[in-house]
């Protein structure tokens, strides 16, 4: 694996965490009726940064809340994992007629967000849920697309995007890297 380019360090992460909070709250006309519910692991980080950076501009706290999608992948077969590792799933709120934020690292094929979506109406009937990420690459292989998108960054099939995240990694970057 070979770093081509450093796509976002701390401050650009920053910047888009920013814009993504102001960006739902503009078209959401608010707070009201939102939750937030990030996919883990990364999804989890970057949902809190933004419920966070909601409250710094609307003073409201939002239901924050993780989801594993693990069971939910259409590749659990084909992967054979005969124990996969479960993260666990943390909602403590009814997201049933509520708008929710669904909240992811990389939109690469839409798999992830589809599994996702599928655990959510498991769970309940949001009123709306919609998706925001903080790197779209491309290459989709389902129809979704992402509501806010910290930054687009067109990739090759032989490239992957690396997310980075303090509380996981250390450090805040996003990385192109060569895995072929």
């Amino acid at each position: 694996m070979t770093i081509k380019s450093v796509i976002m360090d701390e401050k650009g992460i920053e910047r888009s965490i920013v814009r993504l909070a102001h960006e739902i709250i503009e078209r959401n006309k608010g707070v009201v009726n939102l939750v937030i519910v990030g996919v883990k692991t990364r999804g989890e980080f970057l949902a809190r940064r933004i419920a966070a950076q909601i409250k710094k501009l609307e003073e409201a706290n939002l239901p924050c809340g993780f989801i594993d999608i693990t069971l939910y992948r259409d590749d659990l077969q084909t992967r054979r994992l005969e124990h996969p590792e479960l993260k666990g799933t943390e909602i403590q709120f009814d997201i049933t007629d509520r708008h929710v934020i669904l909240v992811d690292d990389v939109l690469y094929t839409g798999r992830t967000t589809r599994a996702a979506l599928d655990e959510l109406v498991d769970i309940g009937r949001p009123a709306s849920i919609q998706l925001a990420v903080l790197i779209d690459r491309g290459h989709r292989e389902l129809p979704i697309k992402a509501d806010y998108v910290g930054r687009n960054v067109p990739t090759s099939v032989g490239e992957q995007v690396k997310v980075l995240l303090k509380e996981i990694d250390d450090k805040d970057e996003v990385l192109l890297v060569d895995v072929g």
